[in-house]
């Protein structure tokens, strides 16, 4: 009789004892006797030690990764004293060992090159356990995300670290789009219409963390009561977060009577099938001021776009500072660009100058906000406002309550130039911010009002560029982007000219053959 001699497979004696244990476990009297659903709830915990066992023995088949060849960091300084040393690392199956050489000299950071083979973050937590981690405070809170990698892995993450891994996973957010490029090929097939939308939206934020003037105009509000917060007042001070979209379109022609029957609470379908946003990049920002997210807008815009040649569209709600920084970058690029102000923020104004007329409620309010709308869609949003002007003049509205007819007349003379419905129609453009505002709601009022939050700057920003890569459907290939960035840095970094030593395996004994 043979037997197996081969160094290489001793590792892997535990976790074949656990396997076996496992079966026997799973034919006893204890298991059989179990619902299936307590069944799966024991073979997951059991499953997972099993799983860290086997994920130990392998790290122990690899060797100390001695390195084939000398050994020199980016200080210039030659390596030479070896001894093997150990490191903690948390997986999702629970914490093993990783025991490596390490390459030092007197005064010097010891050097480890199968931490840079196996791409170890410094820390004690696995890319795979931080990939876990960005998910899952991507969609919930920190509280929900450390009990649900309790629940679903076997890695013990505190709330603490939490924040700190999330911070970590974002880092390479601004890099990935920079470097990024949407494939020429992949492109040929998108619309021509090429829409830049922008909004914002306030988060709650520590007052250290609030831009200097609004923490300075907080420090000097004073509430008039002390046990409730009177009309007009807030708890808390917003920080303003720029909010981005970018996407293509295909032209979709209309007439302004289809928008308003697509405004009506009941109607019927279009003939024509609605095309939908293409390529669609959404993102949100505290840290950078609007102008530079915007910037960022018209950089995405031209990757896919170099030549000018689609449709270019911009969509806002009246923001006059986003209109002003849109025609500056626009002018600056020499871009013809459509600026458009959302349709439904017109028809707004209107219903609210329309209750200065009409009861509320009335067949007669309708009436009235419905034909004064098509004469806007029409492209006589001027005549409009002179329209109703006149009319609370003709008859001698009291200043207060002609005070809604006067804004909105305001309003559409103020916006004149971006009311230009019947030319948009025409030309198929979208005319609606939609889009923007979806991106609004789920990148942040989603996840970042949680009663009671009060966001850091570093923390919200994180979170936010996590959730705009979730949305944007680029999280798994900002991740694989990430980790090389993250070998680029923990470990290229440090050897002479970013090269980093082969590692060498430990020497394998000749399997025996069994012979009978």
């Amino acid at each position: 009789m043979g037997a197996l001699a081969c160094s290489a497979v001793q590792p892997f004696t535990e976790p074949r004892q656990k396997f076996e244990s496992l079966i026997t476990y799973l034919g006893s009297e204890e298991a059989c006797s179990m619902t299936h659903s307590d069944l799966e709830r024991e073979l997951q915990t059991k499953g997972m030690d099993l799983l860290r066992s086997l994920y130990q023995a392998h790290l122990d088949t690899r060797g100390p990764g001695e390195a084939n060849g000398p050994v020199s960091g980016a200080d210039g300084i030659d390596r030479t004293r070896v001894r093997v040393q150990g490191r903690g690392l948390e997986t999702v199956f629970g914490t093993v060992t990783v025991n490596r050489a390490g390459y030092g000299a007197d005064g010097s950071k010891s050097l480890h090159p199968l931490d840079a083979e196996l791409n170890l973050p410094p820390e004690l937590y696995s890319h795979e356990v931080r990939r876990r981690v960005a998910e899952e405070a991507a969609k919930t809170s920190f509280d929900e995300a450390v009990e649900s990698l309790a629940r679903n892995t076997a890695a013990d993450v505190p709330k603490r670290q939490l924040e700190q891994l999330v911070t970590r996973a974002a880092q390479d957010f601004d890099t990935f789009y920079q470097t990024r490029r949407v494939v020429t090929e992949a492109d040929v097939g998108t619309g021509s219409v090429l829409v830049i939308t922008v909004d914002a939206k306030g988060v709650v934020m520590r007052t250290e963390d609030l831009r200097e003037s609004t923490r300075k105009a907080a420090a000097k509000r004073r509430h008039r009561l002390a046990t409730r917060l009177s009309k007009g007042e807030k708890r808390n001070a917003k920080r303003m977060a720029t909010v981005a979209a970018v996407y293509t379109l295909n032209p979709f022609v209309r007439k302004p009577e289809d928008i308003l029957r697509r405004l009506a609470p009941v109607h019927s379908a279009d003939k024509e099938k609605r095309p939908l946003p293409e390529w669609k990049r959404v993102w949100a920002s505290l840290e950078k001021t609007p102008e530079q997210v915007i910037a960022e807008a018209f950089e995405e815009a031209e990757h896919r776009d170099p030549l000018h040649q689609k449709t270019w569209v911009a969509l806002v709600d009246g923001n006059k500072t986003q209109i002003r920084i849109l025609r500056k970058l626009a002018r600056k690029r020499r871009i013809k660009l459509h600026l458009i102000v959302d349709v439904i923020h017109v028809s707004q104004y209107l219903w609210s100058a329309g209750l200065a007329f009409n009861p509320e409620g009335s067949p007669e309010l309708e009436t009235w906000v419905s034909h004064r709308f098509l004469e806007v869609l029409r492209g006589h949003a001027s005549n409009v406002a002179a329209g109703i002007g006149r009319s609370a003049t003709l008859r001698r509205l009291s200043p207060s309550d002609r005070k809604p007819v006067d804004h909105c007349a305001h309003y559409l003379l103020t916006y004149a130039p971006y009311l230009r419905y019947d030319h948009y129609l025409t030309k198929g453009l979208p005319i609606a911010t939609g889009v923007i505002e979806g991106a609004c709601r789920h990148l942040i009022k989603d996840r970042m009002d949680v009663t009671g939050a009060r966001w850091s700057l570093s923390g919200a920003e994180a979170v936010l560029r996590l959730r705009a890569l979730r949305s944007s459907h680029d999280f798994d290939e900002y991740w694989g982007f990430h980790e090389v960035c993250e070998h680029e840095r923990n470990h290229q970094a440090l050897y002479a000219d970013g090269k980093v030593p082969a590692t060498t395996r430990p020497q394998q004994r000749p399997r025996l053959r069994l012979i009978k």
